[in-house]
């Protein structure tokens, strides 16, 4: 009896230790992210009330050393992008049409976006009762203004835009580059293959860049909570609750009653297909380092490919309703309570013109300080109100990049769907994408959902 049942009793332990690790549960990405952010906070409160200089430290170079491979993968995923996405529009009828839409798009949202932060900015005042002065801030070592702007446009060489990071020079090369490859015909093939695997390789690589966020938040929030304290969450509340405010109002009311009215689509669905780019853009700060991501779920909400991968990275360069609409107005108002500099209508239109125009200086990486310069230039404000918004700037520039992300994927759908081409079927049943199964490819993620097993075997 014992030997027959040995085998048996056997198998069952086996298969037994077998099922109990397949049941064993996986962390999703989100909670992953949300485990970091919580740690985040408790080990930079430690760092910060036991003076630990060596937690401190810790925190910061994993943070640094996050954005640092986020900035690494910039230069050339921007340059590649843009060149496959224009040459990606040969197979779009009305090419012309379409990309004139996605800009006249681009450029409403914005125009609503800055309005919403002028409002709230003038309803609150920011800068008042802050009980900060001219003396704490202090200018920046980089400034923009429209003259840089202008003529930052065109590179001296090929070479620095790459090692320096000035992307929009990158994308004045790659818009070029494009063009010219489109006007080549079949002459760039072998270009355009190489620049279809060479944004394949760097989107997998950012990928895995990407899945390190839970660990870049921790360190992020760490060093934010360690170098600043909660004292300062007290100066800048009023200011920080505007940019909040505002940016949720874009994100949840602007965009939905956009989708609703223009796009004739549900919103709901739009965000149910959309967090996982939202949720990453929070947390990484970089619409750049998301856009595999967003050009993903726009995808999977219908838009077809070959225009969703000109408008994402397009967008993701130009695109910034929270960096360069919402915060360089409420950024503008409170540095002029500030300094005690009184704006008048004139001051408020060149607010406007600025957010709407100059949007693509924020070049799509964490933070808004050229954006911000470039405001502030305008107006006569002086610069050393940007060092007073860096302190509190990480805060801020986790909700103005989800509302970022937003936008570069709302326009293609809105777009898409009156100029009829989206998959509205797509776009109706779409699900969330898994993050934790998607590998960063074009291959759609492994779902050991049952109900999906036959359609894929099929």
């Amino acid at each position: 009896m014992s030997a027959s049942s040995s085998p048996t009793s056997t198998a069952s332990r086996a298969g037994g230790t077998g099922s109990v690790r397949s049941r064993l549960p996986k962390v999703p990405f989100w909670a992953q992210i949300l485990a970091g952010l919580v740690l985040g906070v408790l080990l930079g409160w430690i760092a910060r009330s036991g003076d630990i200089a060596w937690l401190g430290t810790t925190l910061d170079k994993i943070g640094g050393t996050f954005v640092q491979l986020l900035k690494l993968a910039v230069a050339p995923l921007v340059f590649f992008a843009i060149v496959v996405s224009i040459t990606n529009l040969r197979n779009v009828s009305n090419a012309a049409r379409l990309a004139g839409r996605t800009l006249l798009w681009f450029l409403i949202t914005s125009l609503i976006a800055v309005s919403i932060g002028l409002t709230i900015g003038l309803l609150t005042s920011p800068g008042s009762g802050t009980g900060l002065t001219p003396a704490d801030g202090a200018a920046p070592e980089k400034s923009g203004s429209w003259i840089d702007f202008l003529t930052g446009i065109v590179p001296d060489n090929v070479i620095t835009p790459f090692t320096e990071l000035k992307v929009l020079q990158i994308v004045f090369m790659a818009v070029v580059v494009g063009i010219a490859a489109l006007k080549l015909g079949e002459k760039a093939a072998p270009l355009l293959t190489f620049g279809e695997a060479a944004l394949a390789l760097l989107q997998k690589a950012l990928w895995w860049v990407i899945r390190l966020a839970p660990l870049g938040t921790l360190g992020l929030i760490g060093h934010a909570i360690n170098e600043y304290g909660w004292d300062l969450l007290g100066q800048y509340a009023t200011f920080t609750i505007d940019v909040y405010v505002g940016s949720l109002l874009v994100m949840f009311g602007v965009y939905p009653l956009l989708l609703a009215l223009a796009g004739r689509v549900n919103p709901v669905q739009f965000f149910r297909g959309a967090w996982p780019a939202l949720q990453l853009a929070f947390v990484s700060r970089s619409s750049v380092g998301t856009m595999p991501v967003t050009q993903k779920v726009t995808e999977r909400l219908g838009v077809p490919r070959e225009y969703a991968s000109f408008a994402v990275p397009f967008g993701a360069t130009t695109k910034m309703d929270g960096c360069a609409a919402i915060y360089p107005a409420l950024a503008a108002i409170f540095v002029a309570e500030i300094f005690d500099v009184s704006l008048g209508i004139q001051d408020y239109l060149l607010i406007v013109f600025v957010s709407v125009i100059g949007s693509a200086a924020t070049a799509g990486l964490t933070g808004a300080t050229v954006m911000t310069t470039l405001t502030l230039s305008t107006l006569g404000l002086p610069l050393e109100g940007v060092g007073l918004l860096l302190a509190i700037d990480p805060v801020l520039d986790m909700i103005r990049t989800a509302t970022n992300v937003a936008g570069q994927a709302a326009v293609p759908v809105i777009v898409s769907a009156r100029e009829k081409i989206l998959d509205r079927d797509a776009y109706d049943n779409a699900t969330s994408l898994s993050l934790d199964d998607w590998d960063g490819t074009d291959e759609e993620p492994v779902q050991d959902s049952p109900s999906r097993a036959p359609a894929a075997a099929s």
